[in-house]
């Protein structure tokens, strides 16, 4: 079976316009993110030194703490930047498809999908992306799949655009009816903005049992970004930033806000 190719507008996105390896450590939400991720990884994972494969880990920001934290990382990402940057930090890593990973069946304890799915569009690729991460795991292993909140480009330019231009505006009314940020329009790449309930159906289609869908930031990351963006200072170390994740953390239990957060994060066994 042919490699499946990755569109070039991602490729040129990550390579050329976002520094990925500054995401989770350059701003509070990305902050908040880390912090959540971590957690509730921990607290779902196997015990080390279990073996991971991190498909789609970018430049390493995950496997890095899995590492240290005793685990057998292995990464593979679609984008030659990330590959080296991963290579340059001591993780083993491999250029890789998502929806066709070179692995044999079985050979891994857990399959983290934490960037894949962001920008597969197209159900059937994604489908096919979850069941490969399905087909790689031991049975009774863990699969943990993230995705952007279908709500979190709303409050993400009201904290920064604060919807004043028309063109932010049209693509963020487009994003809330389909999920889709499409290939070529400004500000982003090519796009999937899930819903928790459409998350927690793709793993469930795709042969997991008993996918569990947590809010990763909670509901107050967008007071984060906006007060970051319009004071120009960090609040990383300040009370707001400790309120913010006691809101995610108590969040968690009540489904209505996890339409909140900016990402989510999706457990399942296979």
């Amino acid at each position: 079976m042919p490699t499946p190719s990755v569109g070039p507008e991602i490729i040129a996105f990550y390579s050329e316009t976002i520094n990925e390896s500054e995401r989770l450590t350059g701003s509070a939400d990305g902050v908040l993110e880390m912090v959540r991720t971590q957690e509730l990884l921990r607290r779902h994972l196997p015990g080390a030194p279990a073996r991971i494969l991190d498909i789609g880990g970018g430049p390493g920001a995950h496997a890095r703490w899995l590492i240290e934290d005793g685990y057998d990382v292995e990464l593979i990402d679609p984008v030659p930047r990330h590959v080296e940057e991963a290579s340059a930090l001591g993780i083993r890593s491999a250029l890789g498809d998502a929806r066709a990973l070179d692995a044999a069946d079985d050979s891994y304890d857990v399959a983290l999908v934490l960037g894949p799915l962001y920008h597969l569009l197209d159900h059937g690729d994604r489908l096919r992306a979850l069941r490969e991460a399905a087909r790689v795991v031991r049975p009774g292993g863990l699969v943990a799949a993230a995705a952007i909140g279908r709500y979190a480009s709303l409050f993400e330019h009201v904290a920064t655009t604060m919807l004043t231009v028309d063109r932010v505006r049209d693509a963020v009314a487009d994003i809330l009816v389909t999920g889709v940020h499409a290939p070529g329009r400004k500000g982003f790449t090519s796009s999937y903005f899930h819903t928790g309930e459409g998350l927690a159906a793709e793993l469930s289609e795709a042969g997991l049992t008993d996918p569990a869908v947590y809010g990763i930031e909670g509901p107050v990351w967008s007071a984060l970004k906006a007060t970051e963006q319009h004071t120009k200072e960090s609040v990383v170390d300040s009370p707001m930033f400790q309120a913010a994740l006691t809101a995610a953390r108590l969040a968690e239990s009540h489904p209505d806000l996890l339409a909140a957060s900016s990402h989510m994060l999706a457990v399942a066994t296979v």
